[in-house]
């Protein structure tokens, strides 16, 4: 998925959360800010703490590599919304119910237009980020369609998890392209545009 995976935490959460996610975020806009200038081998990690204001330990306490900064935080699969997702909730619809739980990992407050945007540059422009960006998927993807497994149970099959899996990560792009090619888009209306593509998907195998 996109830098989307540093969106800004909602609800209620802690002033140390929202300067974790500040400075994380900070991060990841400047490594990828160095990458499309230099390229990903033009800087180095002190060139990024510098260009941050951290420390070198303080940028290793966010990510363990120069791939990480930029391609930012791993998206965290657990929460209530999940939680009631796998107890059959919240409205007993399986597609419905899933983009409910895959709200947080989609949806992009704090993040401007320009940010998702070189995202997507960047990650598209050196082949290094596109591998570990596939890792990072296979692993997200794992956990996704286990999730699946634990509410629809093992006659679901682990195929067809995955495959709904996969169904999402085209719709997500899709409604990337969509939001992109708007230029007066709202990033914060990014997670209503996915849900408005997974239900056409939908839709068109009825």
């Amino acid at each position: 998925m996109t830098e989307s995976a540093t969106s800004a935490p909602t609800g209620r959460v802690s002033l140390r959360d929202l300067r974790r996610w500040e400075t994380a975020h900070r991060i990841t806009a400047t490594a990828q800010a160095l990458t499309e200038d230099r390229g990903l081998d033009g800087f180095t990690l002190d060139d990024l703490a510098a260009a941050v204001g951290v420390s070198r330990r303080t940028l290793f306490n966010y990510f363990p590599s120069k791939v990480d900064a930029v391609l930012g935080p791993l998206p965290d699969v657990a929460g209530p919304d999940v939680d009631e997702f796998c107890a059959g909730g919240p409205g007993g619809d399986l597609v419905e119910d899933l983009l409910v739980a895959a709200r947080p990992l989609v949806d992009a407050p704090g993040l401007s237009l320009d940010e998702l945007e070189r995202g997507r540059r960047v990650m598209l422009s050196e082949p290094r980020l596109l591998v570990a960006a596939h890792e990072r998927f296979d692993q997200l993807a794992s956990e996704l369609a286990g999730l699946l497994l634990e509410r629809e149970g093992a006659d679901f099959g682990r195929d067809r998890a995955t495959l709904l899996v996969r169904v999402l990560v085209v719709a997500h792009d899709l409604a990337l392209a969509r939001v992109l090619e708007q230029p007066d888009a709202d990033p914060r209306a990014f997670a209503d545009t996915f849900a408005d593509v997974v239900r056409d998907v939908r839709a068109v195998f009825r």
